[in-house]
């Protein structure tokens, strides 16, 4: 089984008002969602919890991810925000991962996954942002991509086009994501694009968390 950081410490970013009737113990569950997302294929976080007397399948890890719902918290209040968007696959197909993060505390302010990449999008994008954290004094950091510096025009935000430096924190990001998407099969393979995007959400949840 693969060497997986950060799965010991807190585990209070994972919120299991979900549960119901699970009669899994609320730490294995914990334990099964936090070792799954953290790079654990489910089939091995299916060994992990039969090492500690837990029984259950793939299925059921898969639904507590899902199930959870989470993602970055809100109420943030970045000076810069690094902007930039991705191409992930689903099933052979190409979408678009958007993702804002404040290259100060390297957290993610919000992700979210599109079929395309369009100006009215990016909109959508910063929107939703917006909705969420205290954005308005900050500095957005992108590159040449003119969608995004035309849709952060109409939307009344400072921005500045970086390269380097600062904005190269969501680029780090990326390629973690891009990592963990590619390093075992049965992550984006015979899922609809919005549980992709459930999965994504609840690794940036995971991203943020303190160790």
């Amino acid at each position: 089984m693969p060497k997986i950081s950060r799965l010991s410490g807190c585990r209070d970013w994972i919120d299991l008002d979900f549960v119901e009737r699970e009669r899994t113990p609320e730490p294995a569950m914990a334990l099964g969602i936090k070792s799954h997302v953290a790079g654990l294929s489910l089939s091995d976080t299916v060994e992990l919890l039969e090492d500690l007397g837990v029984q259950r399948s793939r299925k059921a890890i898969h639904d507590w991810v899902q199930k959870a719902d989470l993602q970055p918290e809100s109420g943030k209040s970045p000076n810069q925000i690094a902007l930039d968007e991705t191409v992930i696959r689903i099933n052979d197909q190409q979408f678009w991962l958007y993702a804002a993060a404040d290259p100060q505390s390297n957290e993610l302010l919000h992700v979210r996954l599109f079929a395309t990449t369009t100006t009215t999008l990016t909109e959508i994008f910063l929107h939703e942002l917006r909705q969420k954290h205290d954005v308005e004094t900050a500095v957005f950091l992108v590159d040449g991509a003119q969608h995004l510096q035309t849709a952060l025009s109409r939307a009344g935000f400072r921005f500045q086009m970086r390269r380097h430096g600062n904005r190269n924190a969501v680029e780090r990001i990326f390629r973690e994501f891009k990592r963990r998407t590619s390093s075992f099969s049965n992550c984006f393979s015979h899922v609809d694009p919005e549980t992709a995007e459930n999965w994504l959400q609840t690794f940036a949840r995971w991203h943020n968390a303190p160790n």
